[in-house]
C-alpha cells in the first residue's frame, strides 16, 4: 500500500470519527432527557430500516458464515459497548469522556499485533505514546476539579466503554476486508438493535423521545455517516495505523462540547489537546517504502 493510499485512508478516518463526535452530542441530548438506554434502542430502529434499503437493493451475495460471525460478535459488543459510554457521557463533560476512551485505541495496537501479526512500528508506538501523554496532562487538571460520585461512576464505566472498543477496533479491522460499508452499518444496527430490544423484555420498553426528534434524527444519521466511513478506511489500512485516529476525537468533542453545551477545556485540557495532535500526526506519517510497491484494488 502507497503512503499517499495510506495517507487518504487515515483523512478519511479522522472526517469519520468527526461525524461520530457530532453524534455523541446529538445522542448526550437525547440521553438527558430520556435516559442513555433509551436513545441508544430508538436510534436502532431508525437507523437498521434505513440501512435495509441500500443493503438488500445492491448487496452482491449473502454474506458467509465467516463474515456473519464477524457482524455477530460487532453487532453484540455494541450493547454494553454503548450503552457504557452514552451512560457515563451523560455524568462527564464530552472532552473528559472522549479522553477517557482514548484507551481503546492503545488498547488496539497491541491487540492488532497479538491477533492480526500486524506490525506496529516506531513511529505509531512514539505517537501513540505522546498523545497518551496528552491524556494524561489531562487528567492532572481534571484531577484539581471535585466532580462528586456520579462523574468518578461515569469514568468508570467510560473506561469499560474504551475496552470494549479496543478490540472492536480490531474487528472492524478484519470484517471490513471480507464486507463493505453499507453490509457492516446494516447488520451493526440490526445485530445490536435486536439486543437492545431484548433487554427491553427484562427491564421494560424504554421511552420514544418525542421530545427531541431532531436531535434523534441526527444522531442516526451521523452515526451511519461515521460508520461507513470507519468501516471503508480499515477497507484501506491497518487497524494499528488508523487506532491512533481516534485521538482527533477529542478535539472533536471539545468543539461539539463547546458548541451545544457551552463547555470550555480548561488550559491543562488545550495543553493535552496538543500533545494529542503532535502525537496522531507523528503516527500519520509513514516511511518512504524501500522500492515500488503494488497497490490493491480499493
Amino acid at each position: 500500500m502507497s503512503q499517499r493510499h495510506s495517507l487518504t485512508a487515515f483523512l478519511g478516518a479522522v472526517l469519520a470519527i468527526g461525524f461520530l463526535s457530532a453524534m455523541d452530542a446529538a445522542m448526550k441530548t437525547v440521553s438527558l432527557a430520556y435516559g442513555a438506554y433509551a436513545a441508544l434502542a430508538w436510534r436502532t430502529v431508525i437507523a437498521a430500516p434505513l440501512l435495509a434499503i441500500p443493503y438488500f437493493l445492491f448487496r452482491k451475495a449473502v454474506p458467509s458464515r465467516r463474515v456473519m460471525r464477524f457482524h455477530l460478535m460487532r453487532g453484540a459488543m455494541m450493547v454494553p459497548m454503548s450503552f457504557a459510554f452514552f451512560y457515563g457521557l451523560t455524568h462527564v463533560p464530552m472532552a473528559q469522556a472522549i479522553a477517557l476512551a482514548f484507551v481503546a485505541p492503545l488498547l488496539a495496537l497491541w491487540l492488532a499485533r497479538a491477533f492480526l501479526k500486524e506490525e506496529v512500528g516506531r513511529r505509531i508506538v512514539t505517537g501513540s505514546l505522546l498523545a497518551f501523554g496528552g491524556v494524561v496532562v489531562i487528567f492532572l487538571g481534571q484531577a484539581q476539579a471535585d466532580l462528586g460520585r456520579e462523574a468518578l461512576v461515569g469514568s468508570i464505566s467510560i473506561l469499560v466503554s474504551a475496552l470494549l472498543y479496543g478490540v472492536n477496533i480490531v474487528l472492524m479491522r478484519q470484517q471490513s476486508q471480507h464486507a463493505g460499508p453499507v453490509e457492516i452499518t446494516f447488520f451493526y444496527f440490526a445485530v445490536s438493535g435486536l439486543g437492545f430490544w431484548l433487554v427491553a423484555l427484562v427491564v421494560g420498553a424504554p421511552p420514544l423521545p418525542a421530545s427531541e426528534p431532531v436531535a434523534m434524527l441526527l444522531a442516526t444519521g451521523l452515526a451511519i455517516c461515521g460508520m461507513m466511513g470507519l468501516a471503508w478506511a480499515y477497507a484501506r489500512a491497518e487497524a494499528s495505523y488508523l487506532s491512533t485516529t481516534e485521538y482527533a476525537g477529542f478535539l472533536w468533542g471539545a468543539l461539539f462540547g463547546f458548541l451545544v453545551f457551552g463547555e470550555v477545556p480548561s488550559g491543562w485540557t488545550v495543553i493535552g489537546a496538543l500533545f494529542i495532535v503532535a502525537g496522531s500526526w507523528i503516527a500519520a506519517r509513514r516511511a518512504p517504502e524501500p522500492g515500488p510497491t503494488l497497490e490493491a484494488a480499493p
